[in-house]
């Protein structure tokens, strides 16, 4: 019996009308549920305007996009998705559990209902004893994890993630990466990933989609066989290497126009 896709893309293409940029030329992609997909290409190749697409935060200008059967304004509407960016976007006049809380509070759950699943969130993302904590009193990894609680708070089946440890440090990075992993395979959730780094989207993914530079085009998919759970070992596995210069050796077979900065950028 075959599996209906959460994501269904299909030759989806978007132009901005200012300057007449395309950025997305003819996409098909199929996500199905519980996959971890990144979506890696050169600066301006359109991987986040495809996540923004999924998102309904803009509108493609042809092509069609369902999530969970439905459209992707529906799906929105019906909070089937949550979204973290780079920047994690949090209120420093607000708790850290009152950070969290806030699209519950929007969605209407009662005062109890919010603090438990609060209590939840901040176990999840190991942050348990920082509830009364405002996000200027903690580091930028921690930061990222009070996004990740929020957007997870009111159980999302899709997980829209825009270069989310982009900013910060190697090692911090690393450990999010195994966090985010125990944090996917607890929930459940499908997860889009957008990432410049290589061996974090082959590491974190069951799937790595590369794009060619713009206009954005699917340039080829790359299957991850490395076994979960992923661990710090993983990365040292030849086969994790083998997977890394696959990545790389399509992105450069289909990035003849790269500038040197932007495949520094992709390693």
């Amino acid at each position: 019996m075959s599996v209906s896709p959460v994501v269904h893309i299909e030759r989806v293409t978007k132009t901005f009308p200012q300057g007449n940029v395309t950025a997305l030329q003819d996409i098909d992609l199929e996500l199905t549920s519980g996959e971890l997909v990144s979506l890696i290409g050169p600066s301006g190749c359109g991987k986040s305007t495809l996540l923004r697409v999924i998102g309904d935060l803009i509108q493609p200008t042809r092509g069609s996009i369902t999530v969970n059967g439905k459209s992707a304004s529906q799906a929105r509407k019906d909070g089937d998705y949550g979204i973290v960016f780079q920047d994690p976007v949090l209120f420093d006049w607000r708790t850290v559990a009152k950070n969290i809380a806030l699209p519950l509070e929007m969605l209407g759950w009662d005062r109890n209902r919010r603090r438990a699943r609060v209590a939840e969130m901040l176990q999840l993302v190991e942050l348990g004893g920082f509830a009364e904590h405002h996000p200027w009193q903690l580091s930028g990894g921690m930061q990222q994890r009070v996004a990740i609680a929020r957007a997870l708070s009111f159980e999302p089946s899709l997980l829209l993630m825009d270069e989310p440890f982009g900013a910060l440090d190697e090692m911090t990075r690393e450990r999010l990466n195994l966090e985010l992993l125990s944090i996917w395979e607890k929930t459940g959730s499908t997860v889009v990933f957008v990432t410049h780094s290589i061996s974090e989207a082959v590491f974190l993914s069951t799937r790595v989609v590369v794009m060619s530079p713009r206009p954005g085009r699917i340039a080829g998919v790359v299957d991850i066989d490395l076994p979960y759970p992923r661990t710090v070992e993983t990365r040292e596995a030849p086969r994790f290497f083998e997977l890394v210069t696959e990545v790389r050796e399509l992105l450069r077979s289909r990035g003849e126009h790269l500038l040197p900065e932007e495949e520094e950028a992709l390693q």
